[in-house]
């Protein structure tokens, strides 16, 4: 019975990495040991300029968003997390440097959250894992080096569509000026590009 209450609080993230690779009765108890449940209210921070970055985050349900301020007071949106996402400045997580980065949540958001030294701790005593977090970590740049592709190549109406395709389940959670954001362009010039795709066509 404990141990079904101990697996309860991490289905979402075993059923997650069941999809990758069925883990074994071990690396389940492992998983359930590790990782730890974390509620954020909207608005509440994650992770602060400044700050190490020592947690690797798992979102169970809601939304987080990663995002640098600049010198002007800009917020630029690097990436968004939603249910059965990744989120971490992995920089600052395996660097132990001082993040550049803002992580706060967009929603009230459940995480599933590993430190540091019990990621180490999860590689050292299932193999499994080192397999898992190479793929996840692979996939996270693959996306990382498309969408630096896409800032540098392609036009505002192509990044938006492409938002659209990948982040759909989004649409109605943002406000428009976070997508905007996101895609690197004004919320007024998104709410024009809006109006002129779904527009009719004479």
């Amino acid at each position: 019975m404990k141990e079904n209450i101990l697996y309860t609080s991490v289905a979402p993230l075993l059923e997650y990495f069941n999809r990758l690779i069925p883990l074994s009765s071990e690396e389940k108890q492992l998983v359930a040991e590790l990782f730890k449940p974390r509620l954020y209210r909207k608005r509440q921070y994650v992770l602060q300029e400044g700050d190490v970055c020592s947690i690797f985050n798992f979102v169970v349900r809601g939304c987080l968003r990663m995002y640098k301020i600049d010198d002007k007071g800009n917020t630029h949106i690097i990436q968004f997390a939603t249910e059965n996402w990744w989120l971490m400045d992995i920089g600052s997580f395996h660097g132990k440097e001082p993040s550049e980065l803002n992580i706060d949540a967009i929603e009230d958001t459940m995480v599933l959250h590993i430190s540091y030294n019990d990621l180490i701790n999860l590689y050292t005593k299932g193999s499994k894992f080192n397999l898992i977090f190479r793929v996840l970590i692979e996939n996270s740049f693959v996306s990382l080096q498309k969408r630096l592709l896409q800032n540098i190549s392609s036009t505002a109406e192509e990044r938006y569509l492409s938002f659209m395709q990948d982040y759909s389940h989004l649409n109605n959670r943002l406000p428009q000026v976070q997508i905007a954001s996101f895609i690197g362009i004004t919320p007024e010039f998104l709410s024009r590009l809006r109006n002129k795709l779904v527009k009719p066509k004479s």
